[in-house]
């Protein structure tokens, strides 16, 4: 796999302990204002005019093996494109390092086979440290808690950065990352790709053109999660896989042991790691809210969830947020609006008449407005009218060449007059990205029984002091068990019970079961003895008679099994 350069296991100067990778990525994220003099030239940010980009690739895994494929030219076999409208075309760059800190997973191996000149790396601070000089770029798509300290530490270098989504893992990362680049003048993109489709354009020109009106409620939805998510917190302890390290993935979070269930894939799930289904998927279907209705913070926000589970993100969630008027467009007015969102299989309530040949998708939005409703599906993809209506209006937004997220962003890169007008720069993802992950935080304090008040510019709730104190979690009752613990609890109170070795225990059956009618009708009992284990059926609750052998008997009226 060529040469590996990672922090575990190498001596000297590469090898960092979990302290010190605390203390510098820490240093990173804060010291911002600190700028290497290599990242100084003719422009900061702008390296010499040159035909290809040299980029580094951090997270090698199943997006990130698909996003640099599509932004560096493959040295083995063209890559498949063509996704959410994005005309087919190759990567055009090179990519000169990857780094991911699993080698042994599959879609890791495939991005080495597709690019074998590429040094290896499982450190991206090794990486950047070795090759700073010799890369112009840097592609992020880690797991979300680990996005923004590559990317932070990339733009303090003077690095363009693209990173997938969710920018970040928190608020405050995501405020770190626009200022930053805004301070560097580099090129940034995250990586909700339909942003540059045909889709938010056409939503864009309807709506500002006045043809659905003012939009005063809004709901997005999505089918995922497609992980899982829900569960417990596991108690297995595994075997950390040779080609992984493991600490390394927790990076700054708190360590915990490894198990299967936390990586590969299912990362999004867990709330150390991910963001859930909400953080996933708003980033593409709310989007086209964030676009068409200008929207800025929100003011108020409540969430709705199945069971929350300590660690995990719960199995479906419900998110309401109010985002107060904003600025009038010259032909469409923009009123308080409520925007909810859904997932884990919850969507938006399907309108009495959808048009011919219509479905309710699985994914998407609806903007209703007083004029027509106007509907997106996944991505911001197939915009249409409830009406039926295909409205002739002008464009209002930049026109994506060939709709290709990637190669506008590596045009960024190479262009500074473009580094502000790609599709989902940082000074507008950053804080889109904010406004879900503020949703994220109103699902996890849903607890609180009330409704959170945001100021947007301050990162913080208004009506929750320092003395409030709230669960994340729910203590899951199963309540199967509650009954079957609480009649045991009350058969063992009985007076004389258990009975005693050798004693005859009858069991009054119901009808047509073992024991039944005798010709009469009258039920027969079935007679054990102390010791013998009754198998009853299923939700069967016969009733109990003690027999002391002397022709004494007492009768159990209470619907409880007669389990020794």
């Amino acid at each position: 796999m060529g040469n590996e350069k990672s922090g575990k296991g190498n001596s000297g100067k590469n090898s960092l302990s979990r302290r010190n990778f605390l203390r510098t990525t820490a240093a990173a994220s804060a010291a911002f204002t600190i700028i290497p003099s290599f990242a100084l030239g003719k422009k900061l940010g702008y390296q010499a005019p040159s035909d290809t980009l040299r980029v580094a690739l951090v997270g090698a895994g199943s997006q990130g093996s698909g996003d640099i494929s599509s932004i560096c030219a493959s040295e083995v076999t063209p890559a498949n494109q063509g996704m959410f409208g994005m005309t087919g075309k190759p990567g055009t760059e090179k990519l000169v390092a990857i780094c991911d800190v699993d080698w042994g997973y599959a879609p890791v191996l495939n991005t080495f086979d597709k690019f074998p000149s590429a040094k290896k790396y499982k450190d991206w601070r090794v990486m950047l440290d070795e090759m700073g000089n010799s890369i112009d770029a840097v592609v992020v798509a880690t797991a979300d808690h680990n996005n923004a300290n590559p990317a932070a530490t990339a733009m303090t270098m003077g690095k363009h950065v693209y990173v997938e989504k969710p920018l970040t893992h928190t608020i405050y990362e995501s405020r770190l990352l626009t200022k930053l680049a805004k301070k560097h003048g580099v090129a940034t993109q995250m990586g909700n790709q339909g942003s540059s489709g045909d889709g938010v354009r056409t939503a864009c020109a309807w709506a500002w053109a006045g043809e659905i009106g003012e939009v005063r409620k809004v709901d997005v939805w999505s089918s995922r999660p497609i992980w899982p998510q829900g569960l417990d917190t596991p108690s297995v302890v595994m075997k950390v896989p040779k080609t992984l390290d493991w600490n390394l993935f927790i990076g700054h979070m708190p360590f915990r042991p490894y198990n299967d269930a936390y990586h590969p894939w299912n990362f999004r799930g867990w709330w150390d790691f991910g963001t859930g289904a909400f953080g996933d998927m708003a980033c593409h279907n709310m989007h086209p809210v964030f676009k068409v209705l200008q929207l800025g913070y929100p003011t108020k926000v409540q969430g709705q969830s199945t069971p929350l589970k300590k660690d995990a993100c719960p199995l479906a969630q419900v998110v309401k947020m109010v985002f107060p008027a904003r600025p009038n467009l010259p032909h469409m007015a923009l009123p308080e609006v409520d925007v909810t969102w859904y997932d884990g299989g919850f969507h938006a309530m399907i309108p009495d008449v959808l048009l011919e040949g219509k479905e309710w998708q699985g994914e998407g939005c609806a903007l209703y407005g007083t004029k027509d409703t106007l509907i997106l599906g996944s991505h911001g993809s197939d915009p249409y009218l409830l009406s039926g209506r295909t409205p002739k209006s002008p464009e209002v937004l930049r026109v994506i060449p060939d709709n290709n997220h990637y190669l506008d962003w590596v045009a960024a890169c190479k262009n500074p007059d473009l580094r502000d007008k790609t599709a989902s720069h940082f000074g507008e993802a950053g804080p889109f990205n904010e406004i879900v992950l503020m949703g994220v935080l109103a699902v996890r304090l849903q607890k609180m029984g009330k409704i959170l008040e945001w100021d947007g510019p301050s990162m913080q709730f208004t009506n929750i002091s320092a003395n409030d104190k709230v669960s994340t979690w729910t203590d899951v009752m199963d309540i199967g068990k509650m009954m079957a613990a609480a009649a045991a609890a009350a058969v063992q109170a009985r007076p004389g019970w258990p009975p005693r070795q050798g004693e005859a225990v009858h069991v009054v059956d119901h009808p047509g079961r073992r024991g039944g009618c005798d010709p009469r009708g009258h039920r027969r009992p079935v007679t054990r003895w102390s010791g013998e284990p009754h198998r009853a059926e299923p939700g069967h609750q016969p009733r109990v008679h003690r027999d002391d052998g002397q022709g004494a008997r007492s009768s159990d009226r209470d619907p409880h099994t007669a389990a020794p």
